[in-house]
């Protein structure tokens, strides 16, 4: 059985312009206290064609856990818009929030994110170059992706001493 189970993730001003920070209200039950942190990562996809262009927007650990419900606010920057292709800016992409827990993947939050102008006619003709200031990103938070694995919450260590006692 799984020592967290992720009850909610909230993804807080939404639809927001492209440059504001993304902040995400994660709610989690630990069924019993943990060890270890959490290491709680927020990735953008810049691009389908090539992971080069992932950008990390935050990682961060959250612990003590403490048994019972938890709760806090993940707060990260916006994609630097100049590591992406400008041909990738607009569009829809993926963001993923993904827990770890001593370095085993146990659950992965992925959401489409459509980056475009905010008005019909910018859409229909936009400028030449991408003007970042006037797009807005939607977090598409009604059909997220929940990949969840089966980690070892308490890992056995062995050590070889080389010699009896």
């Amino acid at each position: 059985m799984a020592a967290i189970q992720v009850s909610n993730v909230l993804v807080m001003q939404n639809p927001a312009k492209y440059s504001d920070d993304f902040n995400f209200y994660i709610r989690f039950d630990a069924i019993e206290e943990l060890s270890d942190d959490l290491n709680w990562k927020l990735v953008y996809v810049g691009s389908s064609e090539s992971e080069k262009y992932d950008q990390v927007l935050e990682d961060v650990l959250v612990g003590p856990v403490a048994r019972g419900p938890n709760e806090f606010v993940l707060n990260a920057s916006s994609p630097d818009h100049t590591k992406i292709p400008p041909e990738h800016l607009l569009g829809v992409t993926v963001i993923l929030l993904i827990c770890t827990y001593k370095e085993q993947e146990f659950i992965r939050v992925g959401y489409y994110v459509n980056n475009d102008y905010p008005t019909e006619e910018e859409r229909e003709s936009p400028p030449e170059k991408v003007d970042i200031q006037r797009v807005v990103r939607n977090v598409l938070v009604e059909q997220p992706r929940v990949t969840t694995h089966s980690i070892e919450w308490h890992p056995t260590t062995t050590t070889d001493m080389g010699e009896d006692v």
